[in-house]
């Protein structure tokens, strides 16, 4: 047995960081993934807007990749990829995400399920111009997802989108990307407590609106 198999099972935090009552959240989803964005960022964690995003094949097989969430509001919450890659496939083909927020060393998390859909040309046009231009020539020269011969390949392909937007000032957005929109079915917020009973609330949508649950942990 190699030493981490041994060392794995005593591996124990004791979560101590904080509660979460029904009366401390907010109104609405929104309001309290915004308040908790905004607190992870306050406390110094690195990409605190980094999550982890589920997606399925049509056969149901999952995957999964940290993506950053670069939009946020009533409608849902977004993030902006190749549209040629393995989750823009999934995406397509079950219409279906999960993504969760893993702020760690705050022991809190928060998850969000629903359908998606993309983002118009006219939000993906105005975040994409927020980006770096090395960001920008990035997305036009990855073939994400596909492989490739090797690192060099990458950079060649680099180089040749550097050279064929030389002299254009504003990089247009590649046909192939854009943002994809989670609209929230369910919105769960998770804090870590003593004795493994955390809180786990969630706000989750039904033909009267969103109520809000307290779920077992």
């Amino acid at each position: 047995m190699s030493e981490m198999n041994v060392v794995l099972p005593s591996m124990r935090v004791a979560y101590e960081e904080g509660t979460l009552g029904e009366e401390q959240l907010a109104g609405t989803w929104f309001a309290q993934l915004r308040h908790w964005l905004d607190e992870a960022a306050a406390a110094g964690l690195p990409e605190p807007n980094a999550m982890v995003l589920a997606t399925a094949d049509p056969t149901g097989r999952p995957s999964s990749r940290t993506v950053l969430a670069k939009l946020l509001d009533e409608r849902g919450l977004v993030f902006f990829t190749n549209f040629t890659s393995t989750k823009s496939h999934e995406l397509a083909a079950t219409r279906y995400a999960s993504a969760t927020f893993p702020w760690i060393a705050m022991q809190r998390q928060a998850t969000v399920r629903g359908q998606v859909e993309k983002v118009d040309n006219a939000e993906t046009a105005a975040y994409w111009a927020q980006r770096p231009r090395g960001a920008q020539l990035g997305a036009w020269a990855s073939p994400q997802s596909t492989v490739v011969s090797g690192r060099g390949s990458l950079d060649s392909a680099l180089t040749a989108v550097q050279r064929r937007f030389a002299d254009v000032e504003n990089v247009p957005v590649p046909p192939h990307w854009g943002g994809w929109r989670i609209r929230p079915e369910v919105v769960e917020f998770w804090q870590g407590r003593p004795d493994r009973l955390h809180d786990r609330l969630r706000y989750r949508q039904d033909r009267d609106g969103w109520r809000v649950e307290r779920i077992a942990p």
